[in-house]
């Protein structure tokens, strides 16, 4: 038995190691000069020219205008995370609370028909989508970078296994206190969903944040770039100068990473609680 844990937190420890080695060395390798990363490689141990080069990072125009900073790609990254997650968690509760409670007609019927739109990812119907997105005036804006993809499929699955758990007494003792259906969701339904709405708001909040091609077809403003957008910028450019700025690039891309490494561990424990919870 002593044996098994052993193996068992072994390979845990190993695959954590696998994850963890390439970003220190990406971190590590951010605060030496780009001579030395050119001539010497990566770096394993820190340098000094940390807070010189992170500041450049945050403070750094770029694009042609050169109002474009890590700062601003970082807003509009975090407006698409936080408008993902909670437009998604919003409507996939309210799709999900219609198919339990309100007993449609063929209900099963329309739960499939949301899930088969599972098939249809965002590449297949990117030409259909920017043509309606363009129709209604939404280019070069938050609106139309958030709203035509809010409605998520798994978020529904997700909640719809959720409630199919809760107890039909709740629902019982609810229409005795003579509880409407808005009054059974707020105070009934959100209050239990917390884990199920903190796992789905990471996943969400991460699909958006690492969005590429749904911002770079929808906005020309360089105003609305996405940190994910200005770091391929980089990557793009970063070989056509005689001395490429490697430490650059590592940096922006540890700051890229911070902002949903801090909501998966701000909200972990909710997040696990809420995937066991979906599998009852």
């Amino acid at each position: 038995m002593k044996s098994n844990r052993f193996s068992d937190h072994l390979i845990l420890i190993a695959g954590a190691l696998f994850m963890l080695i390439p970003i220190w060395l990406i971190f590590a390798s951010s605060t030496h000069s780009p001579n030395t990363i050119v001539s010497e490689g990566l770096q394993w141990l820190p340098g000094d020219h940390f807070l010189d080069i992170y500041s450049e990072a945050w403070n750094k125009s770029l694009g042609f205008g050169g109002d474009v900073t890590a700062k601003s790609m970082i807003i509009n990254s975090m407006v698409m995370g936080l408008g993902f997650a909670i437009g998604k968690i919003i409507i996939s509760m309210m799709a999900a609370y219609a198919l339990i409670y309100f007993r449609l007609p063929y209900a099963t019927a329309w739960f499939w028909l949301i899930f088969v739109t599972l098939l249809l990812p965002l590449e297949v119907r990117i030409i259909p989508s920017y043509e309606v997105v363009s129709g209604l005036g939404m280019l070069n804006s938050y609106t139309g970078l958030i709203l035509p993809l809010i409605a998520s499929a798994t978020a529904t699955f997700f909640f719809r296994q959720f409630f199919k758990t809760i107890p039909d007494e709740l629902l019982e003792a609810a229409q005795l206190d003579n509880a409407g259906p808005i009054r059974f969701l707020f105070d009934i339904l959100l209050p239990l969903s917390k884990t199920m709405i903190a796992a789905i708001f990471i996943i969400m909040f991460v699909v958006g944040w690492n969005q590429y091609l749904w911002p770079i077809m929808m906005t020309t403003d360089e105003g609305y770039n996405t940190i994910v957008m200005g770091i391929k910028q980089i990557l793009n450019n970063i070989n056509e100068t005689n001395s490429p700025r490697y430490d650059y690039a590592f940096a922006m891309v540890i700051l890229a990473m911070l902002p949903p490494v801090l909501v998966v561990v701000i909200f972990q424990r909710w997040f696990v609680k809420g995937l066991v919870e979906s599998e009852k």
